[in-house]
């Protein structure tokens, strides 16, 4: 039974996933804005190459987690091109300057960290556990700058349904596989994607009452 559950519980999260990087590039240029936070695009960018390499050269995998990676890394450069071409409003003033060299930063840290999960804890155990980990610092991400803009710019509730589902679900496989880390770190990525989406919904819906 389990080996029937945990493939369809597979294709969902990828299918989730994928849409929740169609919708933020989709979005992104709609409203031109960007959609993804810097540190969670950063840090996804790092995961799905890293592994979309991996797979392709070094496992020489075709399966469906190959695919998929390959296929979210194209979207994560799409989704970095919304952010060069609309996060600068993040910076004010003088601080614009600082844009292109903070990105950088940020994306080449996000790098490290991985190779660092890799050299720690193997190829597979490290692409594994990273991924909850920053399944977090994206939830954090995007409730935090819900929080700090007041308002639902970049932000969508099929975003934030699709990235709960898309995380959810490798949990509930992880957790019939009897891994502790996935469940814990799982449990906590649907706590705050929860509060994400009840606090999205709350401004969405008083928007809606003021322009009435």
């Amino acid at each position: 039974m389990i080996q029937i559950i945990i493939p369809v519980l597979i294709g969902i999260s990828g299918v989730c996933w994928s849409i929740v990087y169609i919708d933020c590039i989709r979005t992104g240029f709609r409203q031109k804005t960007y959609c993804m936070p810097l540190f969670a695009l950063a840090l996804n960018f790092a995961w799905e190459g890293i592994y979309a390499f991996t797979d392709l050269f070094i496992r020489h995998s075709i399966g469906a987690q190959a695919i998929a990676n390959t296929c979210w890394f194209v979207l994560d450069i799409l989704i970095l091109v919304t952010w060069l071409k609309f996060g600068r409003e993040e910076f004010p003033g003088e601080k614009k300057k600082y844009f292109i060299p903070w990105t950088i930063l940020v994306i080449a840290a996000a790098f490290v960290l991985q190779f660092l999960f890799i050299y720690e804890f193997g190829d597979i155990e490290g692409e594994k556990y990273s991924a909850y980990l920053q399944n977090i610092v994206m939830s954090l991400m995007f409730l935090g700058r819900l929080d700090r803009q007041q308002n639902a710019k970049g932000q969508t509730m099929t975003i934030a349904v699709c990235k709960c589902i898309g995380t959810l679900t490798p949990t509930i496989y992880g957790t019939l596989e009897g891994n502790m880390f996935i469940l814990v770190t799982g449990i906590l990525c649907f706590l705050f994607d929860c509060i994400y989406i009840a606090y999205l919904y709350k401004i969405r819906s008083s928007k809606k009452k003021l322009s009435h």
